[in-house]
């Protein structure tokens, strides 16, 4: 997918971007690749991106110290990665970005998304957009965590996550779900 065209997409159920607007937000991003197996952000580390996913796929992920990870994250392109105030603290990342497929990506420096935001009352209801509907996704999974049991979570992910079942490994989606690969497993087939 064209980063354009990407733009265009997100801009339904609000205000199409203005030519000048769509023209800075285009300019600005980087457009780039990333080999499978790459991370594009590492737990601990630096990093003050923004990233768009416009093909392949990613998972979010945070490890403990024994190695164990915890799938916090599914993406599949197209489609806006986390943004980075909600996956940093004091500018060091909480999270693993790691990239699945070869993938075409677009990233920016944060503050010059800021930047931007502040200039333009559209980009700026298309980036308020963008985080208002990863901090939704985030406000139901906790929601699922909370109340669910492991069918229900399931079921919940199956409504929320359309077609994401068929392409990410198990694992990634009950450890995503908090239950192990033997629950899911017990689920999808009970």
């Amino acid at each position: 997918m064209e980063l354009s065209a990407f733009f265009a997409a997100q801009a339904v159920g609000m205000s199409l971007l203005a030519p000048d607007d769509l023209a800075q937000l285009h300019a600005a991003f980087h457009v780039g690749f990333a080999r499978r197996g790459e991370a594009l952000v590492r737990q601990g580390e630096a990093n003050d991106k923004e990233y768009i996913l416009l093909s392949g796929r990613a998972v979010s992920l945070v490890r403990d110290a024994g190695g164990r990870e915890t799938c916090l994250g599914l993406y599949n392109s197209p489609c806006a990665i986390a943004p980075n105030f909600v996956r940093s603290a004091d500018g060091l990342s909480l999270v693993t970005l790691d990239v699945l497929d070869d993938a075409n990506l677009a990233d920016i420096a944060a503050t010059r998304l800021m930047a931007l935001m502040v200039q333009s009352p559209g980009i700026r209801e298309w980036g308020n957009a963008v985080a208002q509907s990863e901090l939704n996704r985030k406000a139901g999974r906790e929601w699922c965590l909370a109340v669910l049991p492991a069918r229900e979570r399931l079921d919940w992910f199956r409504r929320n996550y359309e077609g994401l079942e068929d392409i990410f490994a198990h694992r990634h989606i009950a450890s995503f779900l908090g239950v192990t690969p033997v629950t899911l497993s017990r689920a999808r087939n009970g």
